[in-house]
């Protein structure tokens, strides 16, 4: 009987506890959720040709230099070139600030591949949207536009690619919307579509153009990853056809694909493309190389992110 007693006096004694815990149960369930940003969708803000959706944050720099070699194989390639090292068909020099956590500004100098050479370049890139982790927003959206200059001499051929009469001739725009999204920790994918506009082309080119791009990443180990990106642009079929066989040179849409290596504070690519060129001003308009020609080539970058605020050093 004692028993019964003190067992009725400790539930009694718990059901307001009990009570508690149900209430505050009941309006944590009715409590909205924070929305959590998806993070690090791909690790750097370029692929291998092309942009992902990630922009640097507010007061950090990004210091970033490509390097395209010659022909690995082919008429061009082989043991003479020592598969392409002697080579350079481009090298870029860039860096990237973030004035805030969503929009970033960047200077560049290229050597540039072909006639039109000694390109300085600007550009914007904003996060306009982000992907959550509840799925109300599925993927990622990300602006970048670019003003690439190109300093090289002027040619007397009127009809030379780098004709440029006047300044403005010297100018290229990009516009572009990355469509970005992380499916799980090991596996991101993006579509991005282009429009480059260029004032001045070879005779018989067109100024406007359109592309779409896909890109990827799949995660390998906690530090490797392997990423690739591929670029079709729409040419107008007769424009092209005569550009063919005036000059001689066949188009082809560009190909890349390596591995990606994260060591701390840097990224580093070593990866093989088909595209010459480094700046989207030239590899997704005039890329005349082709892997099944055997006219890839060694890549690589290397990524280096500064932090100027004083808050987060300490």
């Amino acid at each position: 009987m004692k028993y019964y007693l003190k067992s009725l006096l400790y539930l009694f004694t718990l059901l307001p506890s009990l009570a508690f815990a149900q209430d505050s149960l009941e309006n944590a369930l009715q409590m909205p959720i924070e929305k959590k940003n998806v993070q690090a969708t791909f690790k750097a803000t370029k692929l291998i040709n092309i942009q992902t959706n990630e922009t640097i944050y507010k007061n950090e720099m990004d210091f970033r230099v490509d390097h395209r070699f010659g022909d690995i194989a082919g008429s061009g390639g082989g043991i003479k070139n020592f598969f392409g090292l002697d080579q350079s068909t481009d090298i870029r020099i860039g860096f990237d600030y973030g004035i805030s956590d969503k929009l970033s500004v960047g200077i560049a100098r290229a050597k540039g591949s072909g006639t039109v050479t000694q390109l300085y370049e600007g550009n914007l890139k904003y996060r306009l949207l982000e992907q959550t982790a509840d799925e109300k927003i599925p993927v990622a959206i990300t602006l970048f536009g670019s003003t690439t200059v190109a300093a090289v001499k002027a040619s007397t051929d009127p009809t030379a690619a780098n004709a440029f009469s006047e300044f403005k001739d010297r100018l290229v725009y990009i516009v572009q919307g990355v469509i970005a999204r992380k499916f799980n920790s090991n596996f991101s994918m993006l579509i991005m579509p282009s429009y480059i506009h260029r004032n001045f082309t070879v005779f018989g080119d067109e100024n406007d153009l359109f592309a779409v791009s896909v890109g990827g990443r799949i995660k390998l180990t906690k530090r490797m990853a392997f990423v690739a990106d591929y670029t079709l642009p729409f040419r107008n079929k007769d424009k092209k056809a005569y550009l063919e066989s005036t000059n001689g040179n066949q188009f082809y849409n560009t190909l890349g694909a390596g591995l990606e290596f994260e060591t701390g504070g840097h990224i580093f690519h070593l990866n093989f493309t088909n595209a010459t060129a480094i700046q989207e001003s030239q590899f997704i308009t005039d890329t005349n190389t082709s892997w099944l020609k055997g006219q890839y080539r060694w890549g690589f970058s290397i990524a280096r992110r500064f932090s100027f605020d004083k808050k987060k050093a300490k």
